[in-house]
């Protein structure tokens, strides 16, 4: 029996013009509104031709696992190909991603990464899934243990190195502000050990906005992130000169995440009061503005960017 087609009329209107989780991946968007209709085939294409390139599969999975009809056509993908890693790898993921959202259980979800992992051992995609269900309802010791499976198989893994600051820089939030916090040392780590051109340059600018969400949500710091202070401090100050110094060299046009990366730049940039940097990075922007960390720590982000953005470029 085939899965019933998407429903009707779905209010994404607004999302769609300024959150998409695509990005800038047109071969994207286009296999994720053929799979939407049940054609599979594009999106086996797709994953075909995105080979090893570990952060772009890992988007390009994650993105497509979020439809709502995925799990059911992933399903028929597999009992028509019931050896196909990337129509069991689709499968686990938008099976965690059903879990997220309250819809799936943890436990069937674990089994169907662990599948996917046993079909492509080198791959760190499954156990990225794994790694998102950790840090959403595992232990700390879970999560560790997820993440350095992905390590072992992509040391530079873009998506596994923001879950794990997320959950890092939810500890110890009972102390408030710590400028030692681990969050920190783990970022600075992760930017030291990895390549001289990696986007892992940018994690300590990610581990700062993640800190304050979770100081903000716990009532630490101000719920409005200019007048919180947090980003203007001389040790944060040195973290985004570092990064956005990074940006000007880099910059990594192929990067199929550096869109999350600009907007969490751009967001630090504006809180630091740097007006012209965040404008330079907010043109790089373009329309592609990611929820995070606009939404910190429980605004509105279309508001919060829409009016970061004209204050940076002086149309307020």
């Amino acid at each position: 029996m085939s899965p019933p087609p998407p429903p009707l009329g779905r209010g994404r209107k607004r999302s769609a013009q300024v959150f998409d989780e695509a990005l800038d991946d047109a071969e994207l968007v286009t296999a994720r509104a053929a799979l939407a209709q049940g054609r599979w085939q594009n999106t086996r294409s797709l994953l075909a031709h995105t080979g090893d390139d570990w952060d772009r599969r890992g988007h390009r999975i994650t993105v497509l696992a979020r439809e709502s009809s995925t799990t059911a056509w992933a399903r028929e993908w597999l009992l028509a190909e019931p050896e196909s890693a990337d129509a069991s790898v689709l499968l686990a993921i938008a099976e965690v991603r059903r879990v997220l959202h309250g819809k799936g259980k943890p436990a069937r979800a674990r089994e169907a990464c662990e599948s996917a992992a046993a079909l492509a051992p080198a791959d760190p995609t499954p156990w990225l899934g794994v790694l998102m269900l950790e840090c959403a309802v595992g232990t700390d010791q879970d999560a560790v243990r997820t993440f350095e499976q992905v390590r072992a198989r992509y040391p530079d893994h873009h998506h596994a190195h923001h879950l794990m600051v997320a959950r890092l820089a939810e500890r110890r939030i009972d102390m408030g502000p710590d400028p030692l916090h681990e969050v920190y040392d783990f970022a600075n780590w992760a930017a030291e050990q990895a390549p001289a051109d990696s986007p892992l340059a940018i994690l300590p600018v990610i581990a700062h906005a993640e800190r304050y969400r979770a100081l903000a949500t716990a009532g630490h710091e101000p719920a409005d992130p200019v007048a919180s202070g947090h980003w203007t401090g001389r040790r944060a100050r040195q973290v985004m000169k570092a990064a956005f110094d990074w940006w000007l060299e880099w910059e990594l046009e192929g990067h199929p995440r550096r869109l999350i990366d600009l907007n969490f730049l751009a967001h630090a940039k504006y809180c630091e009061g740097r007006g012209a940097e965040a404008a330079a990075l907010f043109h790089r922007i373009g329309r592609h503005a990611t929820p995070a960390p606009w939404s910190y720590p429980d605004r509105d982000p279309h508001t919060a960017f829409a009016a970061a953005r004209a204050g940076a470029l002086g149309t307020a």
